[in-house]
Parts: structure tokens; sequence; C-alpha cells
């Protein structure tokens, strides 16, 4: 049975993510991303040159497209946007994005990565954790958090290491097996 995920965003994470749940065949995949590659993605993102300017979801879309079946370039901005998946996994760096999936009733996964420090939490995490997990200034964050320097000697990996944490999460899932609610992971 083949089971329909949403992926909000395609860049640090999302696009390490994409190719981990495209290797199995399991799932009909729909990537949001209205941003594009720049150069300086290059650098810790799994895109290449040739991507340079383009829409980061379509990029996912063309280089994994047994799996990647959609891919919008619009923001994910209500609700009514989330419906009809089984899953839906933010790998965005926005608190609104993020606000939206806590306050829905959806199944979600919310994969995180700022420096050397990375989390997960999802829809079965205890929603006492909430407001600590959305606290903080509106805006976008790089997953290399503020001590990038923007030289490849300087970049963390953790956001790769989360992205196969929550590869494994939603394998694991959707295999109706035990799974935490949230992780965090410091280097």
């Amino acid at each position: 049975m083949v089971r329909k995920i949403l992926i909000i965003g395609a860049g640090g994470i999302g696009s390490y993510l994409i190719p981990l749940l495209d290797k199995t065949g399991l799932y009909d995949i729909t990537v949001s991303d209205p941003d594009t590659v720049e150069e300086k993605n290059l650098t810790y993102q799994n895109f290449s040159v040739g991507h340079l300017g383009l829409n980061k979801a379509v990029v996912m879309k063309d280089t994994f497209y047994t799996s990647v079946k959609t891919s919008s370039e619009y923001p994910i901005l209500t609700e009514k946007q989330l419906v009809g998946y089984d899953l839906v996994i933010c790998c965005v760096d926005n608190l609104d994005a993020r606000r939206l999936l806590y306050r829905s009733s959806i199944a979600w996964l919310d994969l995180r990565s700022q420096g050397r420090n990375a989390a997960y939490i999802s829809f079965k995490a205890d929603p006492k954790m909430y407001d600590t997990m959305l606290a903080g200034p509106d805006g976008s964050f790089s997953c290399q958090g503020n001590s990038w320097d923007g030289s490849t000697k300087g970049i963390h990996w953790l956001h790769v290491a989360i992205a196969g944490m929550g590869a494994e999460w939603t394998q694991r899932w959707f295999n109706d097996e035990p799974v935490n609610g949230f992780a965090v992971v410091n280097v």
C-alpha cells in the first residue's frame, strides 16, 4: 500500500530526507518549497551546480520522480493544504509552518536542525511540549546555525542525521511499530 506524504521544505533536511524515502518505493510524495537553489546551498544541501536558480521542490520531483509525484512552488499556509496525506513532514525553518502543524488534527513529524543541535517532534509527543518547541523569534533560520562562517570547514551535518532519523521514524510508524514522540541530538 502506497502512503501519501507531504514534505514541507526541500532544503537542508528535506533534500536528504526525500532520497531516503524514495529508495523504499513505498511513498507517494508531494514536496512543497517556494525557494530556489542558491550557490550558498551547494555546500550543505543535496543539490549540484546544475540546479542553481531552479525551484527546490521541482528539482526533487525531477530527480526522484519514482516517488515524488507532485511539487509545489507555493508555501503551505492553511490546514486545508494538509488534508489528504497520511503524514505531513515539516523540514522548514519557519515557526508559522510549525504552528500550523502543531495545532492541526493530522499526523505530522517536525524535523529541525540548527548548528550542533537537531531534534524531531511528532504528533505523538505530549502537547505540553508544544509551547517550548514553538518558542522563539519568527523568521527563517539556517540549519547551519549562527556560528557557521559559510566555509566548507565549518559545515554542520546534523541536518543529515535528523533526515535519517526522520526516515527511520516514518518507516517504523507506517509499519505500526512503536516510535518516540520526540528525540534531541546534541554534538
